[in-house]
């Protein structure tokens, strides 16, 4: 039986931008749930202040075949869920009202058949300037905050879940 799992987000993003970026972001999610997923299913935010996509409050406005979750860029703590493939789509009601902006369903439960929806290649997504990394200097001392923090991004879990023995 194929995978029909499916992360369901509400947002306020456009196609474009969410092309731009590779996928969508920045949500504060389980990693290891959210890699599970075979697919991410975008549903409108139309009463954002900063509302970018014109489609109706609540529909489903692209769905996308998740490749990988990483850290996103933009927020520590939050994710980016990538897409491989994506299609666009327009189904009404979607996203029922959840307080959490993220949520864990089944494409059946949804009401969307991923074997008749038009599966597109994602394009490559634009680059963010990265920071010079000075060559003579590649590490920097951390806090044990700072390490468990990036461990626990790396990871997927939280920071109180990593333990640091130090022997010397």
């Amino acid at each position: 039986m194929p995978n029909t799992t499916a992360i369901v987000v509400f947002t306020a993003k456009d196609v474009a931008r969410l092309l731009r970026e590779g996928g969508t972001s920045s949500w504060r999610l389980d990693r290891n749930n959210a890699r599970k997923c075979a697919y991410a299913v975008c549903t409108r935010n139309a009463h954002a202040d900063w509302v970018e996509g014109p489609e109706a409050h609540h529909s489903a406005f692209l769905v996308g075949k998740v490749k990988e979750v990483v850290p996103s860029t933009e927020a520590e703590g939050r994710y980016l869920v990538q897409f491989g493939e994506y299609a666009r789509v327009n189904i009404p009601d979607v996203w029922k009202g959840d307080r959490n902006p993220v949520k864990y369903s089944t494409m059946e439960e949804l009401g969307i058949d991923p074997s008749t929806l038009k599966w597109e290649p994602m394009p490559d997504p634009i680059k963010q300037p990265s920071a010079q990394i000075n060559p003579q200097k590649t590490a920097t001392p951390l806090t044990m905050t700072e390490a468990k923090k990036g461990l626990a991004l790396t990871f997927g879990v939280a920071p109180d879940a990593i333990e640091i023995t130090i022997r010397g």
